[in-house]
């Protein structure tokens, strides 16, 4: 009791603590003393202590080496090897000062000297050039040689792997902090791996100067020994090689732990457990390995001459731990041979309610089937794959989507939330299939009609009996999972302005910055705030533009801003600028755009409607006279409909972003576009003219 007492009175000491706080003192006086004990001469005593820190600095490596579980985990080793290879030479230096003045060199070194070596010089000496060169040849070299080639690998491997993030990040998987976390491992790994491949020289070298520092210790110390202290000649001899073969070992019995941490770390990978626990358990993996090497141990008693009882004692723990582990192994089978209870969904706290999600998806309990896994439902791929082909169509991340099941709803309702309003909602029918006709079908299905929920096309649910049928009769059939993902899909693309968040903007401008950081650096925060850029990329993405290229917007951006930060004005600019991409939504194979044109005098009077407010520019008109063109809007979007073309009206670019405002409330689909949009090789093909046939614009 008292002694636990006294331990914890001196741990808690406040110089104590302070010291512990600063370690990088510890360390920095640490490398200083490495230094001093080179010049100064070190008192016996003194030196037993050094060399009995030595062992023990050499046996926490290579202990933490066996318990990491990746190399990262020691990524200060190489800095740690040249640290204390540079001490075990400050102590080469030390203990040949004191065994060469004064042949006596401290009592661990007499130790090594003699009991290990059991008082024969010739056996320490050939016990010392052996472990050199087990360190030199086969474990130094081959840590050196596993550095150098993963080294290599990990600087060939690192533009993949950077890709990979890349596209991790780009489809939504992981966050910017995770993607900036694994870039910085994928670095750490190729400077380690670097790192390594040098500091094995420093071992290297330290062997060589072992074996050298060795031979200088002996005939050094037989001529002082001679010449100086007048020893005998059997007698100097005796003494200075005892001595050096002691100082040998124990700088290299340290040196050898060492450089087999360093061959360990350096040739595992990244595991979930220790090198004890991971070599016991795939070793011993397979019982019958071990009846095998049992069984063979066993016949090796039988042979005349070998010691029986020590091959059957070795056999016989195999067999052994053989029964043990086929006892396991049936142990393992029984459990899971019986039914396991299915595990019961995990019940949503109140508070998570409290959260507002960027998007969900709430389905009847009729529609689980489709998100379980274990009932064959896919529904969570397709949205993994949804959310990575808007990321590439549209340009921004698409949030993850909660699915909650809602028993409120009909059993095969789904509902569709944006921050927990409703933008939309359908009905499947379990078990059965989707049949559209896509103009080509022949003959007449049995089913019950509906309508199509992505695009409002007339539909028919079918059974899967009929499903052969209706695909030879020339019928599209969709299966459920791919109704709802479509649906899914056509409801971000129209509300993508709305998904979009600031701090969205700021993660694709901070991804951006990595390769134009010039322009970035130039617009943000001097000529437009991040909030200004959003309502640009709003605008865009309100019609269906994708701002993928937002090098080129940025640019756009720094250029117009210093002349006008006006939202809609700048997203005019940008369009201008992603005209040829704009084209390229709409063109058909011959490079031609069905368009529908304004009559030049329906033009000409929107034109000299415009009105410039506090907010911008806006379409002065009479509610009479916005419901004429809205009507006359109508009958040309119904016949570019029946011709299966998309409803597309091009006018300057005076009105273009008005007349878009003034339409998208009752022709969401409607695109508006404007003369400069249109770039060289593309051409126009008019299929109406929106006119009023009724006058003219009333005054």
């Amino acid at each position: 009791m008292n002694l636990t007492t006294s331990l914890n009175t001196t741990l808690n000491n406040p110089i104590l603590q302070a010291i512990l706080k600063r370690r990088d003192l510890l360390i920095v006086a640490g490398v200083v003393s490495i230094l001093i004990v080179m010049i100064i001469p070190i008192p016996t005593m003194f030196m037993d202590l050094l060399l009995s820190l030595n062992l023990c600095i050499a046996l926490i490596i290579l202990m933490s080496t066996m318990y990491n579980r990746e190399p990262l985990d020691f990524s200060v080793f190489p800095s740690l090897l040249l640290t204390v290879t540079l001490f075990r030479l400050s102590l080469n230096v030390a203990t040949t000062r004191l065994i060469l003045s004064q042949a006596d060199a401290g009592k661990v070194i007499e130790v090594f000297g003699t009991f290990v070596t059991r008082g024969n010089a010739i056996v320490g000496f050939i016990i010392f050039i052996i472990i050199v060169l087990i360190q030199f040849i086969v474990i130094t070299k081959g840590a050196g040689r596993i550095a150098e080639v993963a080294a290599r690998f990990t600087l060939d491997a690192m533009p993949g792997k950077q890709m990979a993030i890349d596209a991790d990040l780009n489809s939504g998987l992981i966050t910017e902090e995770q993607a900036r976390t694994r870039r910085s491992k994928i670095s750490k790994e190729a400077d380690f791996y670097g790192a390594m491949d040098g500091a094995s020289k420093f071992v290297r070298g330290d062997a060589v100067a072992g074996i050298i520092i060795t031979i200088i210790n002996i005939i050094a110390g037989f001529i002082i020994g001679v010449w100086q202290l007048n020893m005998d000649f059997m007698e100097a001899l005796d003494t200075y090689t005892r001595l050096t073969i002691g100082d040998g070992l124990v700088s290299q019995i340290p040196a050898l732990m060492i450089s087999t941490g360093a061959g360990m770390l350096v040739s595992r990978n990244a595991s979930e457990s220790n090198l004890g626990d991971e070599i016991g358990g795939q070793l011993f993996r397979y019982p019958r390995v071990l009846v095998i090497a049992g069984g063979v141990m066993v016949l090796f008693a039988l042979i005349p001459g070998f010691p029986k009882i020590h091959f059957i004692a070795l056999g016989g723990m195999l067999l052994v731990g053989a029964y043990a582990g086929f006892a396991k192994e049936k142990e393992r089978e029984r459990i899971e041979a019986q039914p396991q209870s299915p595990q019961q969904p995990q019940e949503e706290r109140p508070e998570d309610y409290l959260q507002v999600d960027p998007m969900e998806l709430e389905i009847g309990y009729g529609l689980i089937p489709l998100v379980d896994k274990s009932q064959g439902g896919d529904l969570l791929d397709r949205i993994t794959m949804i959310r990575r082909q808007l990321a590439g169509d549209l340009g921004i991340i698409i949030p993850p989507i909660r699915i909650r099941d809602n028993i409120q709803l009909k059993p095969n309702e789904y509902r569709v939330k944006i921050r927990t309003v409703l933008v939309g909602r359908g009905e499947l029918m379990s078990g059965s299939y989707l049949a559209m006709n896509p103009g080509n079908a022949s003959g007449k299905l049995r089913g019950i009609e509906t309508v199509e929920p992505a695009f409002g096309l007339p539909a028919i649910w079918i059974t899967e009996s009929q499903k052969e049928a209706a695909e030879m009769a020339g019928y599209t059939v969709v299966e459920l999972p791919a109704v709802l993902a479509t649906h899914l899909t056509e409801i971000i693309k129209r509300h993508a302005h709305e998904i979009l968040t600031r701090q969205d903007v700021q993660n694709l401008v901070d991804n951006v910055k990595e390769s134009q950081p010039t322009v970035v650096g130039e617009l943000i925060p001097n000529l437009l705030s991040v909030g200004e850029i959003h309502k640009v990329l709003q605008n865009l993405l309100r019609e269906s533009i994708p701002v993928r290229d937002l090098g080129l917007i940025l640019e756009t951006l720094a250029d117009i801003a210093p002349k006008n930060k006006n939202p809609d004005i700048l997203s005019e600019y940008v369009r201008n600028s992603l005209a040829a991409q704009i084209c390229e939504l709409y063109k058909d194979e011959e490079n031609l755009i069905a368009v529908i044109t304004l009559d030049p005098n329906l033009e000409a009077k929107l034109e000299s409607s415009m009105q410039e407010t506090d907010t911008g520019f806006r379409l002065a008109l009479s509610p009479g006279d916005v419901g004429r063109i809205l009507e006359a809007v109508g009958e040309q979007v119904e016949n570019a409909r029946a011709a299966n073309d998309i409803p597309i009206i091009i006018c300057s670019p005076t009105i273009r972003f008005q007349l878009r405002r003034l339409t998208e409330s009752q022709f969401r689909t409607l695109v508006v576009l404007s003369y400069n949009e249109i770039v060289p090789g593309v051409e126009i093909r008019s299929t109406g003219m929106i006119t009023l046939d009724k006058g003219t614009l009333s005054q």
